[in-house]
């Protein structure tokens, strides 16, 4: 099981990035706060201090075209928040 899908790279992570030491990552659905961490750690090699969760629903859409109405539905998901060690940092755009 692959637990870190994609990190988050938003305004407001990398604002909590820079003055919270803190990271958002998409999970895996079945994940748990240890495994999490662990993955973490493993992968950027760093000292995690807390993680939070967060669990997303999907919901319907509708939109109304030319040959009518389409409905669908986005996908559901699970968002990690990681607290790192003080002085500790996660470079994504290292591999670019």
């Amino acid at each position: 099981m692959d637990i870190l899908l994609r990190p988050i790279v938003t305004e407001k992570m990398t604002k909590q990035g820079e003055t919270l030491n803190r990271y958002g990552f998409i999970v895996d659905k079945r994940a748990d706060k240890p495994a999490i961490k662990k993955a973490v750690e493993k992968m950027y090699g760093v000292n995690v201090i807390a993680v939070n969760t967060m669990r997303y629903s999907g919901k319907r859409k509708t939109r109304y075209t030319k040959s009518g109405m389409v409905t669908g539905k986005t996908n559901a998901y699970k968002k990690a928040i990681i607290t790192l060690a003080q002085g500790e940092v996660i470079d994504f755009y290292s591999n670019i």
